[in-house]
């Protein structure tokens, strides 16, 4: 153990890794904000706690399976051609799941709960906990994937995976107001959920799609809709009126060339 603290390359497998695992972590953590958004207020923070954690605990739970993740990697069957793999069909159902859930939520904003075609969708905390947990899979399986593919000492990959989910633990309710509080930004998040939900599916094909694209254009995207929110705010702010003129200031200002 002490060797492995003292190893230089080993700290940066795990500064590497905690990065990517946080990068990864993104989508989970917008998924668990829009979900918990449906309860409660007094539940929200709780809810989020518990999703977070139990990402973390099936993180380092599959870690401890490394050969159970390598065996889901065998054709079970093929479909139009192509073989399918336990791990294929995790990532194809999550998909499915998450293009289905982001759909439905874009319905649910766009029709309003004034909506003549739609209905008030009321969530209880074990239902929404459920959905945490369906996705939490899905997600956790696609990053230790990645993480056995980079680093090859398990120590490395359960200190990274703690750290991230920490950090997750203390940025997600700044993120999960932000988006909450402003209806465009959580339009953008469902997009965005929307097309990890096409990804996922495609990389269940095997037509693996670079998710450095689709990062790029969800930062893109966030970054010119808080330039639009702070120019509405801008715009919304009460102008600022001068003073009206009292004989109690000694001279009027001077109103030009007469």
């Amino acid at each position: 153990m002490t060797e492995l603290l003292t190893d230089p390359q080993a700290w940066i497998a795990f500064l590497t890794l905690t990065a990517l695992e946080l990068v990864l972590g993104i989508d989970n953590i917008i998924f668990i904000s829009i979900l918990v958004d449906k309860l409660p207020a007094h539940q929200r923070e709780l809810a989020r706690r518990i999703g977070l954690f139990m990402a973390m605990f099936m993180r380092i739970g599959l870690l401890f399976v490394l050969s159970w993740i390598i065996g889901l990697t065998a054709p079970m069957f093929s479909i139009l051609g192509n073989d399918i793999s336990g791990r294929d069909l995790i990532l194809i159902l999550g998909g499915l799941f998450l293009v289905y859930k982001s759909t439905h939520e874009i319905h649910q904003l766009l029709e309003g709960e004034q909506g003549s075609e739609s209905k008030t969708v009321t969530a209880t905390f074990a239902a929404v906990i459920g959905q945490i947990m369906l996705i939490d899979l899905v997600f956790s399986l696609d990053s230790i994937i990645t993480a056995v593919g980079m680093v090859d000492r398990i120590e490395v990959m359960i200190a990274a995976v703690v750290v991230s989910v920490g950090l997750m633990l203390l940025f997600a309710p700044a993120i999960g107001r932000v988006v909450s509080d402003h209806p465009t930004l959580k339009m953008l998040a469902l997009s965005f959920l929307l097309v990890v939900g096409v990804v996922l599916i495609a990389d269940g094909f095997e037509h693996h799609v670079p998710k450095g694209y689709v990062y790029f254009a969800m930062a893109f995207s966030v970054a010119v809709e808080v330039l639009n929110i702070r120019l509405r705010r801008k715009r919304a702010a009460p102008v600022k009126l001068r003073e009206p003129y009292s004989a109690d200031d000694g001279e009027p200002p001077a109103s030009g060339p007469r």
